[in-house]
């Protein structure tokens, strides 16, 4: 951290969100739990999803369920959140009781994970075993990974909240999520470089390692965080239901709208997740080393959008103007992508690779800082959980989809001979490109009334 802090606020990105009460030491140390979660989403989203079918054997079927189970907490972040807004303690705590639970499940998921999947690929010993084992051992770490990671981000977003005054909130958003990009980054290093030789033990060591850092990662972030105060805890304080808290949440500041636009505006860029690369290594022809660094390329682009959207938001510009230009930014991006097949010019292909990232980055930095603003003090975890639930949800929808889609159109084209096989296979990719730019207009539109609404006081903001 003395190292990052001597590179200076002109050259660290973001280092401007500290302020005396929020010292930037304190502030890169709270963000070390979305490194954490960067280094579990890396984990299952990429390095078991390729070993797991390609060295253990696992059907392909069977991984994508496994995959996908850490999806069904995510609709459980908005009561996550209500429940730290209200949380009872004679500590005085609400946030961090609960990022220390997200961090003790997504310990103990990482911790049996391994010895589950050598179960489920009956490798070694293992092999005696039923097969129900491995595959009921396998779900329930998914699942805890899976339920971890999204209370600890959703609280320690909340906690974040709490923590930032109002002016400094669009850059410590920026912040978070450089963090987590930076967290993902290092991790597929690390696990590619440390799975190069793979072996079964090699492969239970580096998940076993993971639930280490985990921990210590989580427990440097959570250190003299959050101030005690048993008067806001009292256990005989007033407690709301969870139904009372969401119909005033869901009553004020057109709060279903911007969900609604959150939710079609994720999926628009979630639906070409796992098509890119395999978009240009089928249809331009590109080299495995190239499609790889499409992923570098989308998330370069995501650093920019968050670094220009937090410079921008910062002087008192309105979050739903930026997010609605990162979904403007989003059409041409795709009809690049598009374009770049008939076209055969892969160049084409990266630009509009890159300009999706940085829209993605405009469009996620805007919404999450106008939920951020426009969050009651009291509600921050559950509008905080609200939105993190939409936006989980409507990305692994998005991503299921964009798979069928691209199968079914491909496939229906090639089985009636309406196209040569080489263009019944870009048919599918870029139908559901096509879509996603009807759904990026779709949210525009959507937020027309939000920008409307937020004008005047955003322009007041800004005066002052």
């Amino acid at each position: 951290m003395r190292a990052w802090l001597a590179l200076g606020p002109r050259f660290l990105p973001f280092a401007d969100a500290a302020t005396p009460d929020l010292p930037l030491t304190r502030l890169l140390r709270l963000s070390l739990f979305q490194v954490s979660v960067g280094m579990a989403l890396v984990l299952l989203i990429g390095t078991l999803n390729r070993v797991m079918i390609v060295e253990l054997g696992v059907p392909a079927s069977l991984v994508a369920v496994m995959i996908s189970l850490p999806l069904i907490f995510a609709p459980f972040r908005a009561l996550i959140g209500f429940r730290s807004d209200v949380h009872r303690s004679v500590l005085g705590w609400r946030r961090v009781p609960y990022i220390w639970k997200g961090t003790l499940i997504q310990f103990g998921g990482l911790a049996i994970m391994p010895l589950a999947l050598l179960v489920l690929s009956g490798g070694g010993h293992a092999s005696h075993a039923p097969a129900w084992i491995g595959e009921f051992g396998a779900a329930v770490a998914f699942l805890l990974v899976g339920a971890g990671l999204h209370t600890t981000q959703t609280v320690g977003l909340a906690l974040a909240t709490d923590l930032a005054p109002p002016e400094s909130q669009p850059k410590v958003v920026g912040l978070m999520y450089v963090m987590l990009l930076v967290g993902m980054i290092a991790s597929a290093l690390i696990f590619g470089a440390m799975l190069y030789d793979f072996t079964p033990k090699r492969l239970v060591q580096v998940i076993q390692g993971a639930a280490v850092a985990t921990m210590i990662l989580n427990s440097i972030a959570l250190w003299q965080q959050e101030a005690r105060n048993p008067q806001r805890t009292s256990v005989g304080r007033p407690q709301p239901t969870f139904r009372d808290a969401w119909e005033s949440f869901a009553g004020g500041e057109q709060a279903v709208r911007r969900l609604l636009a959150v939710g079609i505006g994720t999926m628009a860029f979630s639906m070409e997740d796992v098509l890119l690369e395999p978009y240009g290594g089928q249809i331009l022809h590109l080299t495995v080393g190239s499609t790889t660094k499409l992923t570098a390329t989308f998330a370069a682009g995501g650093l920019l959008g968050f670094a220009w959207a937090s410079r921008v938001l910062s002087r008192g510009a309105d979050p739903f103007r930026m997010a609605s230009a990162g979904a403007l930014v989003g059409i041409p991006a795709f009809l690049m992508v598009i374009a770049a097949a008939p076209l055969h010019y892969p160049p084409l292909f990266g630009v509009g690779t890159l300009l999706i990232g940085f829209g993605a980055g405009l469009f996620g930095h805007g919404t999450l800082t106008a939920t951020m603003n426009l969050a009651p003090p009291s509600q921050a975890g559950l509008a905080l959980g609200a939105w993190g639930a939409v936006q989980a949800s409507a990305a692994g929808i998005a991503v299921a989809l964009g798979g069928v889609l691209r199968d079914l159109v491909g496939g229906l084209v090639q089985r009636h001979g309406l196209a040569p096989t080489a263009v019944a296979s870009a048919a599918g990719y870029e139908t559901v490109y096509a879509i996603e730019v009807v759904l990026l207009a779709v949210t525009v539109l959507a937020m027309v009334p939000l920008m409307r609404r937020d004008r005047a006081p955003v322009a007041a903001d800004a005066s002052g």
